[in-house]
């Protein structure tokens, strides 16, 4: 059964749907946290949920019943914490303890991320960092290679920080790792994370470049990567990206990038999704641009489609927005998923969870008054 994993700045929902068409909502969940985002296991049905702040610190709520019930793995500590350590009316009064001994102190201020590969459960942090776990999410190292990186004394936050936004790996070979990071660029290891190559060059050198900062060079894409997916496992390599310029599909994981967004309505955007079993089928969602609104082009919702590897893109519209609307869609909030007929999601700021099930042709909005959506993953898990 197809699950909709949704984070949101209230907690973690999740939509499950019976035989007919309406989508039951669970939630919200994990202590109203905000959630970044979800992971899920189709093999044993749990879930994982990763987010904080500032104020609560980071950490990954775990459910192992279908999201009925949740328990935190606290992996740092937050504002709270020393609220709560200086002043026992307030744990009195909230009937909490502060944390002391979170694994990474105060180091980390969220969780962004979240990817399940095999036994090995991945997860992003803010300020950058690529954590691990084996024991399903009970405890957790850090990938120190990727933070020590030549170029990490270098990397720029993006404006929401410097955070690892976008896990990847590659199903045949568990070596194989790829991440995103806001704003330092795409980075690559086959080695299971002992070692790391920034992959960022530019497979087809533009005859100009644009002047804004995020735009790259003539020879790499730039460093704002927003959203990465990974195309069928049987085509190789193929990693598609959004990134704050641009477009761009590659077919050698990512040791070059070209340029596929010609014929879109605009470089800008946040999220991509990738057809489960074509890598040539890719869909979209254009914003105006970073700098004059971030919403729909002419207040008009669309997701666009390709289906020739970006040579073209479609647009479709049907049962979305067309006038009128300022709604963004967040770089984590788009998913495909679904074993018997591939469905497409994507979830929006003000709230609402919009679905297809023709390839992108026609939407229908399954849900709406959530809280700001931040992140859609669509799994196939155990029926409850």
């Amino acid at each position: 059964m197809t699950h909709l994993l949704v984070g949101t700045t209230k907690g973690a929902f999740v939509l499950t749907q019976d035989t007919g068409t309406d989508w039951q909502i669970s939630g919200p969940h994990c202590e109203g946290w905000p959630i970044n985002h979800m992971a899920g296991c189709p093999e044993t049905g749990t879930i994982w949920a990763g987010g904080g702040n500032d104020f609560l610190g980071a950490g990954v709520f775990r459910s192992s019943d279908g999201g009925q019930n949740w328990r935190l793995a606290k992996l740092s500590t937050g504002e709270i914490d020393s609220w709560l350590e200086a002043d026992e009316s307030a744990r009195e009064m909230f009937g909490l303890e502060p944390v002391r001994d979170a694994p990474f102190a105060d180091s980390l201020h969220a969780i962004w991320s979240l990817h399940l590969s095999g036994d090995a459960l991945y997860a992003g942090a803010k300020p950058a960092t690529l954590l691990k776990s084996t024991d399903g999410g009970e405890t957790w190292h850090a990938l120190d290679a990727l933070t020590d990186h030549p170029t990490a004394a270098d990397w720029t936050p993006g404006a929401a920080g410097l955070t690892l936004h976008t896990i990847l790996t590659d199903p045949r070979d568990a070596a194989k790792l790829w991440v995103g990071i806001s704003a330092a660029g795409v980075f690559a290891s086959e080695d299971g994370g002992d070692s790391w190559e920034r992959r960022v060059r530019r497979a087809n050198t533009p005859s100009e470049v644009s002047a804004h900062p995020a735009a790259g060079t003539p020879e790499d894409i730039g460093f704002c990567v927003h959203n990465m997916v990974r195309a069928a496992s049987a085509a190789g390599d193929v990693i598609w990206q959004q990134n704050h310029h641009g477009t761009y599909r590659s077919a050698d994981g990512g040791r070059s990038w070209e340029n596929v967004g010609q014929g879109l309505p605009s470089t800008f955007g946040f999220p991509i999704a990738s057809h489960p079993d074509d890598a040539d089928t890719a869909w979209v969602i254009p914003l105006n641009g970073d700098m004059a609104g971030r919403y729909p082009p002419d207040a008009s919702a669309a997701v666009w489609r390709t289906r020739d590897g970006g040579a073209s893109w479609t647009k479709h519209q049907a049962g979305l927005p067309e006038k009128n609307c300022y709604f963004t869609v967040l770089r984590q909030a788009m998913s495909t998923g679904g074993k018997d007929s591939l469905g497409i999601y994507f979830g929006t700021n003000t709230g609402s969870l919009f679905a297809s099930h023709n390839a992108g042709e026609s939407w229908s909005e399954i849900a709406r008054h959530l809280p700001t959506i931040l992140s859609v993953e669509a799994v196939d898990l155990p029926a409850a």
